[in-house]
């Protein structure tokens, strides 16, 4: 129960690597607040764990996430752990590339970022102990084929967790980014139906290809991110700080 007491919040906390999180989080003793868009989801979620708390919230509403995270803080404290999670993987060639999907690619994972960190860091003090977590991905720290605004807002977002960690460098609360490779989440299973539209192939083919992807050639599972993130919240990583970890397979920067 070592984060007994504290208030963590986990956005696109209903499904896959988030709720992965959130639930760890929730049985290390923390009252973990789960937002998402889907609230009929988040409630049934929150219902089968007194410690998950479900709030509707979509991170591409400025005042929307400030409102909703203000009202969490007021409900069960400070935002001590802070989770930024909710992203979108939509798959475009370049010269498919639109406007409005590259907007909504930065709104969703960049901006929602942003707008999270800044809500929740308004609720503690700038020398308060605290976590703050992005989830990046592989294709933050390199290019992804075909995915040019998915590539371009994950390394946006560990710029931004470089230049949190050197702002707030020397206190208490840290700033990293945990990049995954593929793992076995919803997002996976669009992605590999899409693959298998286009490709003419099986949606069990298309998953093997993405697998693949993965250095050590397997579909990663979200417990081995959400104990990531559980270390990092933990005092034995309390010098981490400005990270990008890798968690893929193998070794790939």
């Amino acid at each position: 129960m070592e984060h007994h007491g504290r208030h963590a919040l986990v956005t696109g906390g209903g499904t896959g690597i988030g709720l992965a999180i959130a639930t760890a989080l929730a049985d290390a003793g923390a009252e973990v607040t789960i937002t998402g868009r889907d609230a009929e989801r988040l409630e049934k979620i929150a219902a089968d764990h007194p410690r998950l708390h479900p709030l509707a919230m979509d991170v591409t509403d400025a005042e929307g996430v400030r409102d909703g995270i203000t009202r969490a803080a007021a409900a069960r404290g400070p935002v001590a752990i802070c989770v930024a999670n909710a992203g979108i993987a939509e798959p475009l060639s370049f010269r498919k590339q639109t406007p409005e999907h590259w907007r909504r690619t930065m709104a969703t994972n960049l901006d929602g970022v942003f707008l999270t960190f800044q809500a929740a860091m308004e609720t503690v003090g700038r020398e308060d102990w605290g976590r703050m977590i992005a989830i990046s991905s592989i294709a933050g720290l390199r290019g992804l084929k075909g995915a040019i605004a998915y590539t371009a807002s994950k390394h946006g977002v560990i710029g931004m967790i470089r230049g949190l960690s050197e702002e707030y460098m020397g206190g208490a609360l840290t700033f990293n980014a945990i990049c995954p490779g593929y793992v076995d989440t919803p997002i996976v299973d669009r992605n590999a139906a899409m693959i298998a539209e286009h490709q003419g192939v099986s949606e069990e083919e298309a998953r093997g290809y993405l697998a693949r992807a993965n250095r050590h050639k397997r579909m990663l599972e979200p417990d081995e991110i959400s104990a990531t993130a559980l270390w990092l919240c933990s005092d034995a990583a309390r010098s981490v700080n400005g990270q990008a970890i890798q968690i893929a397979g193998g070794h790939v920067t």
